[in-house]
């Protein structure tokens, strides 16, 4: 299935350091959907690829108002963060956004995509994140390691280096 790498991730600053070694692999038209329950990191995440591409604004989870753009302070795309959950719609409803940017100029992170945006590209990548349950979790205090699957798929993908991101 595709080009794929699973890490754990024991810290939110590393989950931050995850983001922006993914956005050194990123380029516009790049499409990346994540995959994790409430709080498993996926706006922490997102918030170090936005540090990573140099865009402006800071990143927050998008919920109250479902995609939010970022520009680029440099020359690098743009970032349009989306949070898919109340999009019942798909696609159809991601357009009527009228997202104030060319897609295919951007960076898109959609949360909470799955089975609504895939039909956007057959290039994608996705970001899976699960979180440490059970006692284990329990006894480690603040520390709740993360597994983080990453798997690009389509010809895009092909031949991507993701074990870079296991180096951060």
């Amino acid at each position: 299935m595709g080009n794929q790498l699973t890490l754990t991730v024991a810290t939110p600053e590393r989950m931050g350091r995850l983001g922006k070694g993914l956005a050194a692999l990123l380029r516009p038209g790049d499409l990346v959907l994540l995959h994790g329950e409430l709080g498993a990191g996926k706006t922490t995440l997102t918030r170090g690829l936005g540090e990573g591409l140099g865009v402006r604004g800071a990143v927050t989870s998008p919920t109250f108002v479902i995609a939010r753009v970022h520009p680029p302070l440099g020359g690098g795309p743009a970032l349009v963060h989306v949070d898919a959950y109340r999009l019942g719609g798909g696609l159809d409803e991601m357009e009527d956004l009228d997202l104030d940017v060319s897609l295919p100029e951007s960076v898109v992170v959609v949360e909470w995509g799955e089975g609504k945006v895939e039909q956007l590209s057959e290039d994608r990548l996705e970001v899976r994140i699960h979180r440490a349950i059970g006692g284990a979790a329990e006894e480690a205090d603040d520390l709740d390691p993360r597994r983080v699957t990453v798997t690009g798929l389509g010809g895009r993908w092909d031949g991507v280096d993701l074990a870079v991101l296991d180096r951060g």
